[in-house]
């Protein structure tokens, strides 16, 4: 596991190093010279999103926070001067510094927006008719929110203007997909707004792939303390519709996921799966689920990345889809990982009402 980690983290700094290099080559061949102390702060900020990334999972204090805030407020615009590197090479036989400094103003200008943006968090309002509805749940709502990604840099009151949204919404229930906390250490009292909704059908929740970074119990606990119900393998049944919930790391395993949801799901009732991660959707449509509620995505959360995300998920890599009989809603998150950013997509909690 450790080796594993090491790989990983020994990868994403060789890109972030090759990231920087090529800014850094682009910048100065189109506005030279460079100076010892410029490349003395590339070099820096290559390193920095890795090192304080690490330090956040060991330490959780005011000065770790800033440090890492700072290091993905940078890594954004790092994606964002990519962009505007690789736009300069496509028109640099045409041009030199003053187009150069104009894409590059641009990203900035872009990330400056992204910051705001992901920071308005929207409603967004969606109807689903489920075969077999029964009548005591047609008209009702449900709320889902995912991927709050509650630590270094969201906490109690990020969350806090999340459950004021959901007073104001007054879901009969909430579903929670995953991807409730970024996998890192966070502040206690990050769920505390949640001790005082009361929602007349409960609130439930299901790991995502960061709550399972390491040692879930930590997480588990304190969403247990605000009193939203853990789905770990589990059903529930209100009122006639099955309420499922598949951990990450379970769904990750076709012929697992497969195996639970025989177990779990009664094809003839209408069923609703949390799943964090919209893959393996042939698993779930085959065992009878109606409606499979995701997150996952982020939606790519920034551009160029919201392309690839796109070329992985597909169309369910936003919004609400079809596969056979099943209604598939994958939501783009409350919340941000690694930059506190969003360039071409939007944050939201989303509401659904049963037809």
């Amino acid at each position: 596991m450790r080796a594993g980690i090491a790989v990983f983290v020994a990868v994403v700094q060789s890109i972030l190093f090759l990231g920087h290099w090529f800014v850094f080559q682009t910048w100065v061949s189109l506005h030279p010279p460079s100076t010892p102390l410029f490349r003395a702060a590339v070099a820096a900020a290559s390193v920095s999103f890795i090192a304080t990334t690490l330090l956040s999972r060991r330490y959780y204090n005011p000065l770790v926070r800033s440090l890492y805030l700072a290091a993905a407020v940078w890594l954004g615009f790092m994606d964002l001067f990519l962009v505007a590197a690789c736009t300069c090479w496509l028109v640099y036989p045409l041009d030199h510094g003053a187009f150069a400094a104009v894409v590059f103003g641009l990203a900035v200008a872009a990330g400056i927006y992204g910051l705001v943006n992901a920071r308005l968090v929207r409603v967004q309002r969606i109807s689903v008719s489920l075969p077999g509805l029964p009548p005591a749940w047609v008209g009702r709502r449900a709320a889902l929110v995912t991927d709050t990604h509650l630590g270094a840099i969201n906490g109690p009151r990020f969350m806090g203007r999340i459950v004021s949204k959901l007073r104001t919404l007054a879901p009969d229930a909430a579903f929670l997909s995953g991807d409730l906390f970024d996998g890192g250490l966070f502040d206690p009292q990050a769920l505390e707004a949640w001790t005082d909704l009361a929602l007349p059908l409960g609130a439930y929740f299901v790991n995502g792939n960061h709550e399972e970074f390491s040692d879930p119990r930590p997480y588990l606990d304190a969403v247990r303390r605000a009193g939203i119900r853990v789905l770990n393998n589990q059903k529930v049944t209100l009122d006639g519709v099955q309420i499922l919930g598949v951990p990450y790391g379970e769904s990750a395993d076709p012929r697992r996921f497969q195996s639970l949801l025989r177990t779990l799901c009664d094809p003839g009732g209408p069923a609703i799966l949390l799943c964090h991660s919209p893959h393996a959707l042939p698993v779930p449509e085959a065992a009878g689920v109606s409606l499979l509620l995701a997150g996952h995505t982020h939606g790519g959360q920034m551009f160029p990345i919201t392309f690839f995300t796109a070329r992985v998920f597909k169309q369910f890599r936003y919004g609400l889809n079809r596969l056979g009989n099943m209604l598939v809603y994958t939501s783009c998150g409350a919340g941000t990982w690694g930059p506190p950013m969003r360039v071409g997509t939007r944050p939201e909690i989303v509401l659904i009402e049963f037809a």
